[in-house]
């Protein structure tokens, strides 16, 4: 028997990826832009261009198992579904997605970065049944850190912001306090690493305002703690604890407010252990948190097969 799969893409502004799911088993091939040492990141143009070039290479890391056949195609068009949000770096997935569709005469469904994330999360720890139902979810990544209420929409999910980050995100703040002690971009695995290094219990708690939160204070603190104790291990820890006291106590407002709901957590920054073990939630593993375009094959499924 046939299966019936979906083939996916994501081109976010780190990583190009490609998954197939086939309504229960799947996999996700991915690799990350490549950046400059010292850059904390590429321009919208490069980001399109690296994507184009690492297309093939990636699409020929997904190889699919005999017995299952592309049935539809799906790609994240934009990072959230909001009508005027927009990113370049997608435009590379969704040509690609929507070629193929065109060529084999097959559906195509096309998401927000953002949707993807929290499917591929809900998937990966087994709580796909959270799709259909209200839940909170967070989506902690290198240019978001937003509390979002998820609601579903037919087989589909909208995701409503409702808390978060009001300037810098939680990945701005870890790969420049990575940059600061000297890591690698993105900077979040070594930073986590080193954190483990430290006895200290040292941190800065932002101000939170019901459910939204300020870092950019944060960045400055951890400079000054950096500079005064010369500790790489201890700065490490002071910068990932300090922002999980912002996302730890707007959780605990958002559960008051919104009811004791299922909170997911998603993007790359919800891989710290650290967070996994203060905030109490439904994570998944380290690969389908970071940047992946298994939710976008999850949710192309759900739409076309029910």
């Amino acid at each position: 028997m046939v299966s019936r799969v979906c083939l996916a893409f994501d081109t976010s502004n780190y990583t190009t990826s490609v998954a197939w799911f086939d309504g229960e088993h799947g996999e996700n091939a991915g690799k990350l832009l490549d950046v400059p040492v010292g850059a904390l990141g590429l321009r919208q143009s490069e980001a399109l261009f690296s994507h184009l070039k690492r297309l093939p290479e990636v699409i020929g890391m997904l190889k699919l198992k005999s017995g299952l056949e592309i049935s539809a195609v799906g790609a994240a068009s934009k990072p959230r579904e909001d009508e005027n949000s927009y990113m370049p770096c997608f435009l590379a997935g969704l040509s690609q997605g929507s070629s193929i569709a065109e060529a084999l005469e097959l559906p195509f469904c096309s998401f927000s970065h953002q949707q993807g994330h929290v499917a591929a999360a809900a998937w990966s720890a087994g709580r796909l049944d959270l799709l259909d139902t209200e839940h909170l979810a967070w989506h902690i990544s290198g240019g978001t850190t937003e509390l979002l209420l998820v609601r579903p929409n037919g087989r589909g999910i909208s995701c409503e912001s409702i808390g978060g980050t009001t300037d810098l995100a939680a990945g701005q703040l870890i790969d420049r306090a990575g940059g600061l002690l000297g890591l690698n971009f993105p900077a979040g695995r070594e930073l986590d690493e080193l954190s483990r290094r430290s006895a200290s219990k040292d941190f800065f708690a932002p101000r939170v305002n019901g459910l939204g939160f300020s870092l950019s204070g944060v960045e400055n603190k951890v400079r000054e703690y950096y500079l005064s104790t010369k500790s790489k291990e201890d700065t490490a820890y002071f910068a990932l604890r300090s922002v999980i006291s912002a996302i730890e106590r707007a959780t605990k407002n958002a559960r008051e407010r919104y009811g004791d709901l299922p909170v997911l957590f998603s993007g790359g920054v919800a891989s710290n252990l650290l967070l996994r073990g203060m905030v109490d939630g439904v994570y998944p593993e380290p690969l389908y948190a970071r940047d992946n375009a298994m939710g976008i094959a999850v949710l192309t499924h759900r739409q076309v097969f029910g």
